[in-house]
């Protein structure tokens, strides 16, 4: 008598019987373990797809060895690379396909994203100026995110935002917020805003800050300077660093990337405590979107503690000014203050000196008893560039100007109204929509928010309230197709 069928069932209930202790039910074949390809293609993500305004990152390596191809349906606007040219100012946004193949061996995936690329902005003449800084370790909330609006374009007299409170405040990691840096992508409508990780009020102290630190940074994002996306953490130094300090970035229009550069203080590989003596020391990692970054990579060791660097464009040069973090010796009488060098490639390890000692009072000119988190920027309206210094200890930050970068030369200004209290942080020029924008009254509901996901949709919710995450994991709304053994 047949008892069973075989195509049926797919099983040979003889064989499995003869398997199965006695006392145990055998109900058919084991479930076939998950296909790496397949997990590899359903966690994929593209940030920002559905709001692109820049380069994009397409990744080429998933988890368990797979590899990642990628197509695009118009790769005039997005390169299989990821390069992304956006349509002209009025234009329509442009939707174009990206398909990835994740691939292990035989087997492979496809998943398919629908990027969405809005046109160019419409270039605005400057009007303003706008000013992110923290203020010091003395109070609760003096290490959190605080900003001012200058007087028109008079760079020197400023007006409080918030009554003087912070207008953000961290959530993660130490609570606390220094040396807050804003950088206005290439295009103009996209703005991210970076933190040192570290609050030094009722804390552990600098030494343990810099021995047992953050190593990671803090991240917002905006495309209108008001509405501020969800803070994330993102881990960018290496295991044998401290401490992860003061992070800028700047673009590398040649390389197609944002340069990110921080300070950090790195141990012994086999001092996994970090107990030894060690330098901070200035080290970078390239990034398109500050959600994936590069390894990092040392940019500037000259063999004893250096801080704070930032840079200015004047042309084809790059500007670079850096603390000196040595004891201020008869040896050393630069040291404390800021140095200025130059080069032509951004990443350049051997910068060209410019000066040493920027900032420092002399017998016939006014300055500083000491200098760090230098911010620089272009004048709006005349041929002149200014440097704000934080005397730490001291008055805070102090402007200063030149009309030649090459020099060396730097001037303190005269006449400055600065907002109270200001420490280590960043000027940056603005239109008059932006101002408008951020002089508005904070409000708890009313216009939205556009904020980023893990998984790189943009929600919107009421301003003053948290954003939502998306209802969904993936990215866009496309199955993953399957080829190769693991698919029969």
């Amino acid at each position: 008598m047949k008892l069973f069928s075989p195509r049926r069932f797919g099983v040979v209930l003889a064989v499995v019987a003869a398997l199965v202790p006695a006392g145990t039910t055998a109900t058919g074949a084991a479930p076939r373990p998950p296909s790496p390809v397949r997990e590899a293609a359903s966690t994929l993500s593209v940030p920002n797809v559905d709001d692109v305004r820049g380069n994009l990152t397409l990744p080429t390596t998933g988890p368990d060895g797979t590899s990642v191809s990628w197509t695009s349906s118009a790769p005039a606007v997005i390169t299989p690379t990821g390069e992304v040219t956006r349509p002209a100012t009025g234009a329509r946004p442009a939707r174009v396909e990206l398909t990835a193949r994740v691939s292990l061996g035989r087997e492979s995936a496809t998943r398919r994203f629908t990027a969405t690329v809005v046109p160019k902005p419409a270039r605005e003449p400057l009007a303003g100026y706008s000013f992110f800084y923290f203020t010091g370790e003395g109070t609760s909330d003096g290490e959190q995110i605080y900003s001012a609006l200058s007087k028109g374009n008079d760079p020197l007299n400023w007006t409080e935002l918030n009554h003087g409170r912070p207008v953000l405040k961290s959530s993660l990691g130490e609570l606390g917020v220094r040396d807050p840096f804003i950088l206005r992508s290439p295009d103009g409508d996209k703005f991210y805003l970076l933190a040192t990780d570290l609050r030094i009020y009722a804390g552990r102290g600098w030494d343990a800050a810099q021995r047992t630190g953050s190593r990671s940074i803090m991240v917002w994002e905006s495309t209108d300077l008001a509405h501020w996306s969800r803070q994330r953490s993102v881990q960018v130094s290496p295991p044998t660093a401290g401490n992860t300090w003061a992070p800028e970035a700047f673009w590398d229009a040649e390389r197609g990337t944002y340069v990110v550069y921080w300070a950090s203080k790195l141990y012994a590989e086999n001092d996994p405590g970090h107990t030894g003596d060690t330098y901070n020391r200035m080290l970078y990692a390239t990034t398109r979107d500050f959600v994936t970054f590069s390894a990092p990579k040392v940019w500037n060791d000259p063999g004893y503690s250096v801080i704070d660097s930032t840079v200015l464009k004047n042309q084809d040069t790059y500007y670079r000014f850096t603390k000196d973090e040595r004891n201020n010796t008869s040896s050393t009488p630069c040291s404390k203050f800021i140095t200025e060098e130059k080069s032509t490639d951004l990443l350049d390890p051997h910068y060209g000196f410019v000066a040493d000692c920027v900032g420092k009072a002399t017998a016939t000119s006014p300055g500083l008893s000491a200098g760090e988190g230098p911010t620089g920027f272009k004048s709006n309206t005349e041929d002149k560039w200014y440097l704000f210094i934080d005397e730490f200890g001291g008055r805070g930050y102090v402007p200063f100007e030149s009309t030649d970068l090459d020099s060396g030369r730097w001037t303190m200004s005269a006449g400055a109204h600065l907002p109270a209290s200001p420490r280590h942080g960043t000027v940056l020029p603005v239109t008059q929509a932006e101002m408008d924008r951020l002089s508005a009254p904070r409000r708890r509901s009313g216009p939205t928010r556009t904020a980023w996901s893990r998984t790189g949709r943009w929600t919107r919710s009421p301003a003053g309230s948290r954003p939502t995450r998306p209802a969904t994991v993936t990215t866009a709304p496309s199955p993953v197709t399957s080829r190769g053994p693991a698919a029969r």
